[in-house]
């Protein structure tokens, strides 16, 4: 007798400028912690991570972390295609971070296609204006307005503290899970977005599985 280890597999992305906080997202979100040293991402990080949604199904998520360095552009490009989630990334406390985005969900765009990824704007380093250590550059309504303008899913999060960080994550998951139930997403060979689940023996200790948290970085 066989159970599932995970049902299915996603592979989601994050992008945006350099120094944004998106490796930060990523620690706390596998780790449960927040790196108070992170050196610069070079070239592409790689993370996985167990996740259940809403009826229970479980999703092993791949997650590739990328450098935002204009230089690294060439060799982020060839993760792109296989996404089917995509996480924007800006600081709340840098204004041309947020500028920046369209140009990133474009290049998204142009690099997933003919596929439709789910997006999510995550605006990072909420604690240092909640703590008023620095000032807040992007607001609340100009974030929301832009995230409603373009049909994206918008949250704002701190991984010093973990606000909202697991929320980032949990509703892209949730969001391409509903794609698949009402058909609009279907398992397509020669896709990694998404993948069928594998099977484990039902005698395997799951919470090991659970426990997952695999890294590798691509130079």
């Amino acid at each position: 007798m066989v159970e599932p280890m995970f049902d299915y597999q996603f592979r989601h992305i994050l992008i945006g400028d350099s120094t944004v906080g998106k490796s930060s997202l990523l620690k706390y979100f596998t780790d449960g912690k927040f790196a108070e040293l992170s050196d610069p991402t070079v070239g592409v990080d790689f993370f996985a991570h167990l996740i259940e949604v809403t009826d229970g199904t479980r999703i092993k998520l791949q997650l590739w972390d990328t450098a935002g360095q204009e230089r690294f552009r060439s060799i982020t490009k060839s993760y792109y295609r296989n996404s089917v989630g995509v996480l924007l990334v800006y600081d709340i406390t840098n204004h041309a971070s947020f500028e920046h985005i369209p140009l990133w969900m474009m290049e998204a765009k142009r690099h997933i296609e003919p596929h439709r990824p789910v997006f999510a704007l995550v605006g990072c380093k909420l604690d240092l204006v909640t703590s008023g250590a620095q000032q807040r550059e992007v607001s609340l309504e100009e974030a929301r307005t832009f995230a409603d303008q373009h049909g994206l899913i918008f949250v704002e999060t701190s991984a010093r503290s973990g606000m909202n960080v697991r929320e980032a994550f949990a509703l892209v998951t949730q969001e391409v899970y509903n794609r698949i139930k009402n058909g609009e997403y279907k398992v397509e060979d020669g896709w990694d977005g998404i993948k069928k689940g594998f099977m484990r023996p039902n005698n395997l200790d799951f919470n090991l599985v659970v426990a997952e948290s695999a890294r590798s970085t691509c130079c």
